[in-house]
């Protein structure tokens, strides 16, 4: 169980709705220097509070733990010193975890688990309607941040996943195209097809954003009473969330986005020349410019090394 600094520091970026990973060592067998409850934070630059290994093990920690802010999904990374020992389908291997072979470790093989934390998305419901009450209601009990404001009240849509509109005419226009020019991912307007397409005519926005605002909101699911208009809202808009980033990670384009190109990892990995593991590019990566051209590293050690044959070399901080 985490305590001190690094809890103070967890219930900070939970307030501030960061996303970060917590890494925890479940294993470790010597020689290491760490112990089964051992821990740190990863943030989303790359940065690492805490301790769970030397600086070898955080550079394999970094690359999964900004894969897994990416996906959403914890996992179990088992780090193991050479590529001669625990090999997958040795009695020592554990199903369903992530394997990787780092040469820098002094010996002892680690398992540390990586649990995403991501804030939950938000959601601004426009009006004092009774749908959107129940929106408001049923968003809260699935766990969303919810914020309802009155029509022409305003609302900041930093951060938001979604605004929906159920004001029944009210100051409609304006919101909605602060929020489709603002990119939120779901956008959407409570009202008959002939009402929706009106609006969206009059939108002060591009015919390609206007193009994105879904009226009526919601699936075709038959709903009838606020409570059932506000189901199909909210699957709507799950469905959409599932069809794209993990929850809480930024997201581009109308709900419904192509689930092959949402999988693809936008972290990059490279190779450390000196030592040939892999590491994320991130702010926190060790690296040096050389020739005009930047490498990564994973640690201060190989980066020095690195240097040293290398008298080119400039440090980037």
């Amino acid at each position: 169980m985490i305590a001190g600094d690094l809890a103070v520091e967890v219930e900070r970026l939970l307030s501030e709705r960061r996303p970060f990973v917590l890494a925890t060592v479940v294993r470790a067998r010597h020689p290491t220097s760490v112990r089964p409850g051992d821990a740190a934070i990863v943030l989303g630059d790359g940065a690492i509070k805490g301790f769970v290994g030397g600086v070898c093990a955080e550079a394999s920690v970094r690359l999964h733990s900004l894969r897994a802010l990416e996906t959403g999904d914890a996992l179990l990374l088992r780090l193991v010193p050479d590529v001669g020992e625990d090999r997958v389908g040795s009695s020592d291997a554990l199903e369903g975890a992530v394997v990787e072979h780092n040469p820098c470790l002094s010996g002892g093989a680690l398992e540390i688990f990586l649990e995403p934390h991501l804030p939950p998305s938000r959601i601004i419901v426009v009006g004092n309607s009774p749908i959107a009450v129940a929106i408001e209601t049923l968003a809260r009990a699935s766990g969303y941040d919810c914020v309802r404001v009155a029509a022409g009240a305003g609302a900041s849509l930093e951060g938001a996943a979604a605004v929906v509109v159920a004001s029944h005419g009210t100051s409609e226009e304006k919101v909605l195209g602060q929020a489709l020019s603002a990119g939120v991912p779901y956008v959407a307007l409570v009202a008959s097809r002939t009402r929706g397409a009106a609006v969206r005519r009059t939108l002060d926005v591009a015919p390609e954003l206007a193009g994105q605002l879904i009226t009526p909101a919601g699936l075709d699911l038959g709903a009838r009473t606020p409570a059932e208009i506000a189901i199909s809202i909210l699957a709507q808009l799950v469905a959409g969330q599932h069809a794209g980033p993990a929850p809480g990670r930024p997201a581009t384009g109308t709900v419904c986005r192509d689930r092959a190109a949402s999988a693809a990892s936008a972290v990059e990995v490279v190779t450390d020349p000196v030592c040939g593991m892999k590491v994320a590019v991130a702010a926190s990566t060790p690296r040096l410019e050389v020739g005009g051209a930047l490498v990564h590293f994973c640690s201060e050690h190989c980066r020095r090394a690195y240097a040293a044959q290398h008298a080119e070399a400039h440090v980037v901080r």
